[in-house]
């Protein structure tokens, strides 16, 4: 004959366990959509990589090919460099002055011992296409 004691245990014990799993069945559901929302923002994140992947390699290759006619490439050789000095008959501080440079600067990228910057190559280029007059009339002007 079993025990009065046990069989309420018993009981308490079943009650119990229907009264967690009544109070647990709602969070249980709320973890699942949960869980299904965090995988399907997951793959919304992916799929918003992939495209911005697509775009970025999309946009670098329109602005290499817009930016290539427009922008000028400028080369600089210093043998180049030293005999449109000479053609122009001036001083390397003559040429400094036009160009924006110290004579000593011009000395050094005519022995290729130095590179000029970006900035100068365009003053440079300007230079090359002058003619003695020309020269001689800005170095006028900017000494005057």
């Amino acid at each position: 004959m079993p025990n009065i004691a046990s069989l309420l245990k018993e009981e308490i014990a079943r009650v119990a366990r229907k009264e967690v799993r009544a109070e647990t069945s709602s969070m249980k559901k709320a973890v699942s959509q949960y869980r299904s929302d965090i995988a399907a923002l997951k793959r919304q994140v992916r799929e918003l990589e992939q495209q911005s992947r697509k775009l970025r390699r999309v946009t670098s290759k329109v602005a290499a090919v817009s930016a290539e006619p427009t922008e000028k490439k400028l080369r600089f050789s210093a043998k180049g460099f030293a005999e449109a000095r000479r053609r122009l008959d001036l001083s390397a501080a003559a040429v400094g002055l036009l160009i924006g440079a110290t004579g000593q600067s011009v000395y050094k990228w005519e022995q290729g011992k130095a590179r000029p910057r970006v900035k100068h190559l365009a003053k440079i280029a300007e230079l090359r296409a002058m003619g003695k007059r020309e020269a001689t009339a800005r170095l006028e002007a900017l000494a005057g």
